[in-house]
């Protein structure tokens, strides 16, 4: 098999950076996004059950951390398509070694990476440039009774984020910060 995407382990247990492998010439560029054969060792017979697209105008925009809870817990491909942002993840699996770190990664259309990001992480990011647009593939619909989130500037997370954070939606602001009664999830 012609391979066009290179799975990157980072410090996280589970999550992946899939650096893609444009194929170009005069004319532009043919990118593999995403091939069920070469990720199946992530995907693990599960199938892409809803793609979503953004766009985020503002730069410094922060959108997040949102997850679901199991039995709709789901696997997220991230992708930035144009503009830049800073890609985050936070592992909230219950008794996992690396519970509530965070790991963050450029995405841009320059940089053709992707965040795969596993069961039991919540995912959030910043636009570090204007009009950013991401392209997300799921292995699980969205469940709005399963959805869970967690304040982006929790403490307790401390995501070193790189732009001030100024622009949030209601609804991402009033997501709670962790305490001590949040063991995690069961995935």
């Amino acid at each position: 098999m012609n391979r066009r995407l290179d799975i990157l382990d980072t410090p996280l247990q589970g999550l992946k950076v899939i650096q893609r492998k444009p194929v170009g010439d005069s004319r532009g560029y043919l990118e593999r996004m995403f091939c069920s054969a070469e990720l199946q060792s992530l995907i693990q017979g599960k199938n892409i059950m809803q793609i979503n697209h953004t766009i985020t105008t503002k730069r410094g925009t922060v959108r997040g951390m949102h997850f679901q809870h199991p039995p709709h817990a789901e696997i997220k491909f991230v992708s930035c398509l144009r503009g830049e942002v800073f890609d985050v993840a936070v592992d909230l699996r219950h008794n996992s070694p690396t519970f509530q770190r965070w790991y963050a990664e450029i995405l841009s259309a320059e940089n053709h990476k992707t965040l795969m990001i596993p069961e039991g992480y919540a995912h959030g990011f910043q636009a570090l440039t204007e009009d950013c647009e991401l392209l997300y593939l799921h292995t699980a619909p969205f469940h709005p009774e399963a959805e869970g989130a967690l304040n982006v500037v929790d403490p307790v997370l401390a995501i070193a984020w790189p732009l001030p954070v100024f622009e949030l939606s209601e609804r991402d602001r009033a997501h709670p910060f962790l305490d001590t009664r949040f063991s995690g999830i069961h995935v």
